[in-house]
């Protein structure tokens, strides 16, 4: 089966919005062992639309179509598939009763511009979307099925889930059953993960894939069949075995949702200072439900007077070490850990850039430090040539990394390869 995808959208063409919805398309049915093999984005035009549609139909066996099912003038996908199909929108009843029951039960006044998500091409078959007022639908043109989808991210989802994929698998047959391991690395290139891993003999079923997503490179051990999925675990087991400390989390996205799920309910706590990372860490974390069970407080310390008054930093630390120093982040850790008396605290301060460095510390050091109730950590790291938000985001990551390896027992802190440290 050859599944593309076409997004629209003025707004996603020039670039005024990311578009985070074809990525989570491509990854869910990547994980399912499907690869998309086209996508286009193409704007609210027509003609445009129209022609995208006939030409990649000639390409494709499904084609998923994300977007243009609003009420408003843009909102064009249903019009430009009757086009492209030669026939007329005709109302579709049931969908018009849904809007008038969904406007009624939510105490809301349905406009009239709401009338149009109910008109679809004649030929179309209506697909159901529980969680909002665009309905998708399915039509046949030349060799594919277009699927038309919502450009609303949940609704999408939903969709997705609970709709594409359960047709795909009818129509295609596609009833192999698959399964997928994720390992996230940090500190190592994509190259030379591939490098170390290459000679590796792979049984039949079972592929190698890397996704970059900075900081994080994840590695992606796909397994198609029972034979090979049954093979999976211990080719996982090779493949950390090779990699060694590369690998940090298994089946998370994130490091941060790592810590979260090892600190969920522990019994621990922590606190963070920080302050060229400007909340990044702790706002990692408050992205999971339930942090608060472990998080005592997340302060930005972002000026020397803040660290002396609110952390209780000497101020002589500062006057012979410098903000970005070992000797300041320890005692920024030491203080946000004391405040409430936390099993651990972490801490941050660097120079991201893009100003600000000098020949001893230019842009791209940070200093990072773990405090816990018997010992405190600390590193300094160079980032030459990362953005200012790549500098942030690695030392975030870096910061997870040292408090995951204290939770694990582990050297507390470690040699990245592509990551150079400051000799203490």
């Amino acid at each position: 089966m050859k599944l593309e995808m076409i997004c629209t959208g003025e707004e996603v063409l020039s670039g005024q919005i990311i578009d985070t919805n074809a990525a989570w398309v491509a990854n869910t049915m990547m994980e399912l062992g499907i690869e998309t093999q086209h996508r286009i984005t193409v704007g609210d035009r027509l003609e445009d639309l129209k022609n995208a549609f006939i030409e990649r139909s000639h390409h494709a066996d499904v084609i998923i179509v994300n977007g243009g099912l609003g009420p408003t003038s843009d909102d064009m996908s249903a019009e430009a598939m009757a086009l492209a199909k030669s026939e007329e929108l005709v109302e579709n009843i049931e969908w018009r009763e849904t809007l008038v029951n969904w406007f009624a039960r939510n105490n809301r006044t349905m406009a009239k511009s709401n009338l149009k998500q109910a008109w679809l091409p004649e030929s179309a078959v209506m697909v159901d979307n529980p969680v909002g007022t665009a309905c998708g639908f399915r039509v046949k043109l030349n060799k594919a099925w277009l699927f038309f989808t919502p450009g609303v991210p949940f609704e999408l989802k939903h969709m997705i889930k609970e709709q594409f994929i359960p047709f795909i698998k009818e129509e295609y047959g596609i009833s192999e059953n698959t399964s997928l391991k994720k390992l996230l690395t940090i500190g190592h290139g994509e190259s030379s993960l591939e490098d170390s891993l290459s000679p590796l003999n792979l049984p039949d079923g079972i592929t190698l894939g890397y996704r970059s997503s900075m900081p994080h490179i994840e590695i992606k051990i796909f397994a198609r069949g029972d034979k090979a999925i049954s093979k999976l675990p211990s080719v996982t087991k090779k493949v950390k075995s090779i990699l060694g400390i590369a690998v940090v989390a298994e089946d998370r996205p994130t490091l941060a949702a790592e810590i979260h799920n090892r600190l969920y309910q522990s019994g621990f706590s922590l606190s963070i200072a920080e302050s060229c990372t400007g909340g990044l860490i702790t706002s990692q974390l408050i992205d999971f439900a339930g942090s608060s069970s472990y998080l005592h407080h997340g302060l930005v310390t972002y000026s020397n007077e803040s660290k002396v008054k609110i952390l209780g930093v000497n101020p002589q630390i500062l006057d012979d070490y410098g903000a970005v120093s070992i000797a300041t982040v320890e005692a920024m850790a030491r203080g946000a850990r004391d405040i409430l008396d936390s099993d651990f605290a972490l801490s941050t301060s660097g120079i991201a850039g893009p100003d600000g460095g000098s020949d001893d510390k230019p842009v791209g050091t940070v200093a990072i430090a773990l405090a816990t109730k018997h010992a405190v950590y600390s590193q300094m790291i160079k980032l030459p040539s990362r953005s200012r938000q790549l500098v942030r985001s690695i030392s975030a990551a870096i910061a997870y990394d040292m408090l995951r390896r204290a939770l694990l027992g582990e050297a507390v802190i470690v040699d990245y390869p592509s990551i150079s440290r400051f000799a203490k």
